[in-house]
């Protein structure tokens, strides 16, 4: 990052995947350890799509190294998914059933399946959900605001899943689903499941944070400014 060299750096077995071999091997806090350092793009894709894209990313990035943070976990396609709206850095990945959704979900890699089958339980429960896919935080954040609110408008109950640590995602969401602790030694889908990654859970604190705004203003996360540094000559 520090020399401008457009590496591609490939990792895999991301979080609390690798459940058996315990929290030595769960690096709960590397994606965040690399979003805060500047001048590279961390991306953690969803499927073969975003994966694509996240290769696309890292061979048009010709000053900047891209890590493409890979799950151990089997991961299914997303209907919503495609190379070019990957390119973006997120983007709708589950549109709302009507109107405008009463709450938001946002998510990275393996998470982003769970969180699918939470829209369809929520929507079933009279909860209008989207669901947004940010396989890269740096490359969204390149787009236009208008892009950027089109997708998370600020206003609107968001609520983050991700195996890993929450810090960063305040800009984004509300409420977090994530890793406050090292993880643990178990089945796989088992430690998913004790730290809140299932579907029930995600549905769970999806309708306690709706609850929770229900007769007060949500806060707008976007409506605040963004001061372009002179140290920033982008990437």
């Amino acid at each position: 990052a520090l020399s401008q060299f457009g590496v591609i750096y490939v990792m895999t077995h991301d979080s609390i995947g690798l459940g058996e071999d315990g929290p030595t091997h769960q690096p709960v806090e590397t994606l965040e350890s690399l979003r805060c350092m500047p001048n590279i793009n961390v991306c953690r894709p969803a499927d073969s799509n975003e994966t694509s894209a996240a290769y696309s990313i890292g061979l048009a990035s010709s000053k900047t190294p891209t890590v493409i943070c890979c799950s151990r976990s089997t991961v299914k396609g997303l209907a919503g998914s495609t190379i070019e709206k990957a390119l973006k850095g997120a983007y709708t990945a589950i549109t709302e059933s009507s109107g405008t959704p009463q709450l938001i979900l946002v998510a990275t890699g393996s998470e982003v399946g769970p969180c699918v089958e939470a829209a369809v339980a929520l929507e079933a429960a009279g909860i209008v959900t989207r669901v947004v896919s940010m396989p890269c935080q740096e490359v969204f954040l390149q787009q236009s605001v208008e892009y950027q609110t089109s997708l998370l408008p600020g206003d609107i109950p968001t609520l983050s899943v991700e195996a890993s640590a929450v810090h960063g995602w305040h800009r984004f969401a509300h409420a977090h689903i994530g890793m406050t602790q090292f993880g643990r030694s178990g089945n796989g889908n088992d430690v998913f499941k004790f730290f809140g990654f299932s579907k029930e859970n995600i549905t769970s604190k999806g309708q306690e944070l709706v609850a929770f705004y229900k007769d007060s203003t949500v806060p707008a996360l976007m409506n605040r400014p963004v001061f372009k540094s002179d140290q920033d000559d982008g990437h």
